[in-house]
């Protein structure tokens, strides 16, 4: 049997990141989605409880998908639930510098390989970051999301 981890903030969840997942469901046996709080990005805009709901709804058509929380290394938590590879989504080229760097460096501390799945051209724009800015003035992001998240954001940010 072959675990896959898929860590992020996923703050919010968005379709680019059901993509990933949904291919990586189809290849491997199980994917663990971990949610963790990036200090690096941040204040989030929603809590990790939040977080947690939001992913579990996005996968529930996915039966082999679990998701998780943490708040240590990604490769501690690799190694603790007997992880087989870290699986990342790439965007574009940029996606891949550092995304390559972390790859090695986990790779060197921890022994895990991480694998590169690309998203789709129909994906590859989306990142969270601009979702919250989108939807934070009153702009329609329902098509980049799963319902449940623009839900959530038309809540947060009071739109209709």
């Amino acid at each position: 049997m072959t675990i896959v981890l898929y860590p992020g903030s996923f703050d919010p969840v968005h379709n680019g990141h059901v993509e990933i997942v949904e291919t990586a469901s189809r290849l491997f046996d199980q994917v663990v989605v971990a949610a963790m709080r990036n200090p690096q990005k941040g204040e989030p805009l929603f809590g990790l409880e939040d977080r947690r709901e939001m992913l579990v709804e996005a996968f529930a058509h996915l039966d082999n998908v679990e998701v998780t929380m943490f708040a240590s290394l990604v490769v501690d938590l690799a190694r603790d639930r007997g992880i087989d590879f870290i699986v990342k989504g790439l965007r574009a080229v940029s996606d891949f510098e550092s995304e390559l760097q972390m790859a090695q460096m986990n790779h060197q501390i921890s022994g895990v390989d991480t694998l590169f799945i690309p998203s789709a051209s129909e994906h590859s724009f989306l990142a969270s970051k601009l979702i919250r800015e989108i939807a934070r003035f009153g702009g329609d992001v329902s098509d980049m999301v799963p319902d449940s998240v623009a839900r959530r954001l038309k809540e947060k940010y009071g739109c209709d």
